[in-house]
C-alpha cells in the first residue's frame, strides 16, 4: 500500500442496516470519520493538535455510493491526506468489501483547523503537516490490496 494510506477494517453490524436491507448511507460517512480519527491518532496528530489548543472540524464532505454493503460483511476503509492548505486539509477515502475487493463508496472531507477556545480557523503548523505523507492523485489506491492491513 502507498505510504500515507491508512487502512481501517470493520465488520458491518446489523444495526447499520436500514429498512432497505442494506447499510444506511449515513454509516459510510461515520466510518470515514472513524478512519480519519484513527489515522490521526496513529500519526500522533490528535494529541499534537490538542497540545496546540486546536481542533479539526469537517467543513464539507462528499460521498459517492457505488454498491451496497450488508450486515456481517468485512469492509476496509482506506483514507489518506491529499493536501494541506493554510487552514484546511483535504482527505480522501475509498471503502471496499474485503471478500471480493469491490469498491462500495468513495469520498472526501475538507477539514479546517480551528482554535479550540475561539472557534476561529488557524494556520496549520508544519509540526502537524509533517506527521502525514501526502498522497498525490496518481498514487491513490484504486484497488484493495488483500495482503495489506493497518
Amino acid at each position: 500500500m502507498e505510504p500515507g494510506v491508512y487502512r481501517y477494517e470493520l465488520t458491518v453490524p446489523a444495526a447499520a442496516v436500514d429498512g432497505n436491507g442494506h447499510v444506511n448511507n449515513v454509516e459510510y460517512l461515520r466510518w470515514m470519520l472513524e478512519a480519519a480519527v484513527r489515522h490521526s491518532d496513529q500519526r500522533g496528530s490528535t494529541q499534537a493538535v490538542r497540545d496546540l489548543g486546536a481542533a479539526w472540524v469537517v467543513r464539507t464532505h462528499h460521498l459517492e455510493y457505488l454498491r451496497p454493503a450488508f450486515a456481517g460483511e468485512r469492509l476496509a476503509v482506506l483514507t489518506w491526506v491529499a493536501e494541506f492548505r493554510k487552514v484546511r486539509s483535504r482527505r480522501r477515502y475509498r471503502i471496499f468489501r474485503v471478500a471480493d475487493g469491490a469498491l462500495l463508496a468513495e469520498g472526501e472531507t475538507l477539514w479546517v483547523l480551528i482554535d479550540a477556545s475561539s472557534g476561529r480557523p488557524r494556520s496549520i503548523p508544519e509540526a502537524i503537516t509533517r506527521l502525514f505523507t501526502l498522497v498525490p492523485e496518481a498514487a491513490e489506491p484504486k484497488q484493495l490490496d488483500p495482503a495489506c492491513t493497518s
